[in-house]
């Protein structure tokens, strides 16, 4: 990272970050070209006494199409998630930067199946939103949906605050 200034190490930070996000862009490998997909998510925090705290983004989708084939072929990817402030023009320095908040990272790819799967769609995803804690769904489309967890193997965090420093 360049602007260690910027950087984003605590933890709760981070995560007051991804709560405040409400699409991840996930980066899969398409031959020569990635392939980004914005998707809506939820997400889990566990701490492992062996492998220290552990994120993992749960996202769905139809179980065809082009992202899905690309997760099966690949089960890695990248993902992005920002928060845009505002625009800041510095009179002074004549220079111009957004304001930001932003994680980035990789993850491993998991399709989750049978009550995982069920799990992960009423206690993860329909939990993340007051809406939809309790809607009635079409529990038919269960079966052809996809639900992928996004295992984090690496991730970083950058805020660039209202009234920071100029670039």
């Amino acid at each position: 990272m360049r602007r260690r200034d910027r950087e984003v190490t605590d933890p709760e930070t981070i995560l007051s970050i991804i709560d405040e996000c409400d699409i991840i862009r996930i980066g899969l490998a398409d031959g020569d070209h990635p392939y980004i997909v914005p998707m809506n998510f939820a997400y889990t925090v566990t701490d492992d006494p062996e492998n220290g705290r552990q994120i993992a983004f749960y996202v769905h989708g139809a179980m065809a199409g082009r992202k899905y084939g690309l997760m099966k072929q690949n089960r890695k990817c990248s993902f992005e998630m920002d928060i845009p402030l505002e625009m800041d023009c510095i009179t002074e320095k004549k220079d111009v930067t957004m304001r930001y908040k932003c994680v980035m990272g990789r993850a491993d790819i998991e399709f989750l199946e049978g009550e995982e799967k069920q799990s992960a769609i009423d206690n993860i995803i329909m939990a993340r939103y007051e809406q939809t804690r309790s809607f009635d769904y079409n529990r038919k489309a269960v079966a052809v949906t996809m639900i992928a967890r996004l295992v984090v193997t690496e991730l970083t965090a950058k805020i660039n605050p209202i009234g920071g420093g100029a670039d």
